[in-house]
């Protein structure tokens, strides 16, 4: 059902001086470094909980399969521990602690908190801004949890989560970024000490001197388990009908997508279409009239009898439930599905290692 994503691109491991000069020169740079320091030295307090709490974070702006991870580590628990995924919510319209419910629309909770809610119905979803708040609400309304994840909270310092996972980008790497805004980084690369895990995502096939070369880079900064994943596409289901599925094979598709890269998806579905065009907008892009009047005339100009429409997870979340997207488009609209895979046969490795802090650390330990 699944199939593995194209391999990884080369990836350079030193950094030019003009990147290391533009990190020196950046204020958003110094004061990164200097709220760190003041975390560090705990001039300003980190929070623990009784609860276990694993974050799945980064260090660059989106785009490294944050959700998927966490969607992973939730199929993972969820059959034996009450398990909740706690967000910040990004452009949700809502403030302050919100529970997701059954019926409970994307704009008021985010994308990616829908579509986790969407996916795990009878799990507890929640976004709060100040997540140490949504932490204590959380262990108070639902007393039997037993294990909350955090959803890109690594610059959340306030919380000092149990265990940290620091993902990061195998095609974009750290060592070719600089710091916003003149590179993708929310803080210098010096972050990677604060992880317990690193995974880089979205590898394909990497050869075993790339494998080494990336782990090594990890390993000189701190010495934590590395481990790389890849992503494994699902079979499309009908935007209107999650149990209708349909084959893309020789189709013309209008990729769709509001995501920060969509080049991987869109090679994946080129690889059976017979043509693919793509309407690309912005991470986390709300979409509006206007925009489903042009994702319209672009489907329009496609092969009538057989085109069809492609997005992702996440922007279903946002387009399922907008007023203005036509029933007649609506109706061509298919949603590519996403997991992750441990790569290197190490997914019992890393499943344990999670499985170990959950034990250790769980209320009744």
């Amino acid at each position: 059902m699944y199939k593995k994503l194209y391999p990884a691109q080369p990836m350079k491991k030193k950094r030019g001086i003009v990147k290391i000069l533009a990190d020196l020169i950046n204020p958003y740079s110094w004061i990164t470094a200097a709220r760190n320091r003041m975390f560090d030295t705990g001039l300003i307090k980190s929070r623990a909980f009784g609860v276990p709490t694993v974050c799945v974070g980064n260090i660059t702006v989106g785009g490294t399969g944050k959700t998927p991870h966490v969607e992973y580590i939730v199929r993972l628990f969820k059959d034996r521990i009450a398990t909740a995924v706690l967000s910040r919510g990004y452009g949700r319209k809502s403030k302050g602690f919100v529970v997701a419910g059954i019926d409970t629309p994307a704009g008021m909770i985010g994308d990616e908190p829908f579509q986790i809610k969407n996916k795990f119905s009878d799990m507890v979803v929640a976004v709060c801004e100040k997540r140490a708040d949504g932490i204590r609400m959380i262990a108070e309304e639902f007393r039997d949890t037993g294990l909350i994840l955090l959803d890109d909270a690594f610059q959340h310092r306030h919380v000092k989560a149990g265990l940290n996972i620091l993902l990061i980008d195998s095609q974009r790497p750290l060592w070719n970024d600089c710091i916003l805004p003149f590179g993708r980084l929310r803080e210098s690369v010096r972050g990677i000490r604060r992880a317990d895990i690193v995974i880089f995502t979205k590898c394909g096939s990497l050869t075993a001197e790339e494998r080494e070369e990336h782990t090594n880079y990890i390993k000189r900064r701190k010495d934590i388990p590395v481990f790389f994943s890849r992503m494994r596409y699902g079979r499309l289901y009908k935007l209107s009908d999650t149990e209708k599925s349909v084959d893309i094979q020789g189709k013309e598709a209008l990729l769709v997508t509001g995501i920060a890269n969509p080049q991987p998806l869109k090679r994946e579905i080129e690889r059976a279409s017979s043509r693919t065009e793509l309407a690309e907008y912005g991470d986390h892009h709300n979409f509006t009239a206007r925009d489903f009047v042009d994702i319209e005339r672009k489907f329009n100009a496609l092969q009538d009898g057989n085109r069809i429409i492609v997005t992702t997870e996440k922007d279903a979340a946002r387009i399922s439930c907008h007023e203005d997207v036509p029933e007649t488009l609506k109706e061509h609209i298919y949603v590519m599905p996403i997991e992750v895979e441990i790569m290197f046969n190490e997914e019992k490795l890393f499943n344990q290692i999670l499985e170990d802090y959950v034990t250790e650390n769980s209320r009744d330990s």
